[in-house]
Protein backbone atom coordinates (compact mmCIF):
# COMPACT_ATOMS: atom_id res chain seq x y z
CA UNK A 1 0.00 0.00 0.00
CA UNK A 2 1.32 3.44 -0.91
CA UNK A 3 1.64 6.53 1.18
CA UNK A 4 -1.56 7.87 2.68
CA UNK A 5 -3.08 10.83 0.91
CA UNK A 6 -3.91 12.79 4.05
CA UNK A 7 -4.08 16.00 2.03
CA UNK A 8 -7.40 14.80 0.58
CA UNK A 9 -9.08 14.89 3.99
CA UNK A 10 -9.97 17.50 6.58
CA UNK A 11 -7.83 18.20 9.61
CA UNK A 12 -10.53 16.66 11.81
CA UNK A 13 -10.71 13.49 9.69
CA UNK A 14 -6.93 13.11 9.89
CA UNK A 15 -6.97 13.67 13.66
CA UNK A 16 -9.69 11.09 14.25
CA UNK A 17 -7.85 8.59 12.03
CA UNK A 18 -4.54 9.18 13.85
CA UNK A 19 -6.24 8.74 17.21
CA UNK A 20 -8.05 5.60 16.09
CA UNK A 21 -4.77 4.17 14.82
CA UNK A 22 -3.01 5.00 18.08
CA UNK A 23 -5.59 3.18 20.20
CA UNK A 24 -6.18 0.32 17.75
CA UNK A 25 -4.28 -2.20 19.87
CA UNK A 26 -5.77 -3.88 22.96
CA UNK A 27 -2.54 -3.33 24.92
CA UNK A 28 -2.83 0.43 24.34
CA UNK A 29 -6.44 0.39 25.49
CA UNK A 30 -5.34 -1.48 28.63
CA UNK A 31 -2.52 1.02 29.22
CA UNK A 32 -4.91 3.96 28.89
CA UNK A 33 -7.45 2.32 31.20
CA UNK A 34 -4.74 1.69 33.78
CA UNK A 35 -3.45 5.24 33.57
CA UNK A 36 -6.95 6.67 33.94
CA UNK A 37 -7.56 4.47 36.97
CA UNK A 38 -4.16 5.10 38.58
CA UNK A 39 -3.90 8.78 37.54
CA UNK A 40 -0.15 8.20 37.02
CA UNK A 41 2.10 5.23 36.55
CA UNK A 42 5.69 4.11 36.28
CA UNK A 43 6.55 1.93 33.27
CA UNK A 44 7.50 -0.98 35.53
CA UNK A 45 4.02 -0.94 37.04
CA UNK A 46 2.56 -1.40 33.58
CA UNK A 47 4.79 -4.41 32.97
CA UNK A 48 3.49 -5.99 36.18
CA UNK A 49 -0.10 -4.98 35.45
CA UNK A 50 -0.29 -6.15 31.83
CA UNK A 51 2.19 -9.00 31.78
CA UNK A 52 3.95 -7.73 28.66
CA UNK A 53 7.68 -7.28 28.25
CA UNK A 54 9.12 -3.86 29.11
CA UNK A 55 10.26 -3.14 25.52
CA UNK A 56 6.74 -3.94 24.28
CA UNK A 57 5.20 -1.61 26.85
CA UNK A 58 7.70 1.09 25.90
CA UNK A 59 6.77 0.82 22.22
CA UNK A 60 3.06 1.16 23.02
CA UNK A 61 3.78 4.14 25.29
CA UNK A 62 5.76 5.74 22.46
CA UNK A 63 2.78 5.43 20.12
CA UNK A 64 0.39 6.92 22.68
CA UNK A 65 2.80 9.74 23.43
CA UNK A 66 3.23 10.48 19.71
CA UNK A 67 -0.45 11.44 19.44
CA UNK A 68 -0.27 13.35 22.70
CA UNK A 69 -2.63 11.14 24.69
CA UNK A 70 -0.07 10.62 27.42
CA UNK A 71 2.74 12.66 28.86
CA UNK A 72 5.71 11.61 30.90
CA UNK A 73 8.26 12.98 33.31
CA UNK A 74 11.65 11.50 34.13
CA UNK A 75 12.11 10.46 37.75
CA UNK A 76 15.59 9.07 38.17
CA UNK A 77 15.83 6.04 35.89
CA UNK A 78 12.06 5.73 35.51
CA UNK A 79 9.54 7.68 33.50
CA UNK A 80 6.20 8.47 35.10
CA UNK A 81 3.34 8.54 32.59
CA UNK A 82 -0.13 10.00 32.89
CA UNK A 83 -3.04 10.95 30.66
CA UNK A 84 -2.66 14.35 29.00
CA UNK A 85 -5.97 15.92 30.06
CA UNK A 86 -6.35 18.48 27.26
CA UNK A 87 -5.60 15.94 24.54
CA UNK A 88 -7.88 13.38 26.21
CA UNK A 89 -10.74 15.91 26.16
CA UNK A 90 -9.96 16.93 22.58
CA UNK A 91 -10.15 13.36 21.31
CA UNK A 92 -13.16 12.52 23.45
CA UNK A 93 -14.93 15.48 21.85
CA UNK A 94 -13.79 14.46 18.34
CA UNK A 95 -15.06 10.90 18.81
CA UNK A 96 -18.32 12.13 20.34
CA UNK A 97 -18.87 14.40 17.35
CA UNK A 98 -18.02 11.56 14.97
CA UNK A 99 -20.40 9.09 16.63
CA UNK A 100 -23.11 11.66 17.37
CA UNK A 101 -24.53 11.33 13.86
CA UNK A 102 -27.83 9.50 14.03
CA UNK A 103 -27.98 6.39 11.90
CA UNK A 104 -31.51 5.39 11.03
CA UNK A 105 -32.53 1.82 11.62
CA UNK A 106 -34.33 0.18 8.79
CA UNK A 107 -33.72 -0.47 5.14
CA UNK A 108 -30.05 -0.71 4.35
CA UNK A 109 -28.74 -3.16 1.80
Amino acid sequence: MGASRTDLFTKQQNEVAAMAKAIAHPARIAILQHLVKANSCICGDLVDELGLAQPTISQHLKELKAVGLIQGTVEGTSVCYCIHPRTWKKYRDLFNTFFDNNVQEGNCC
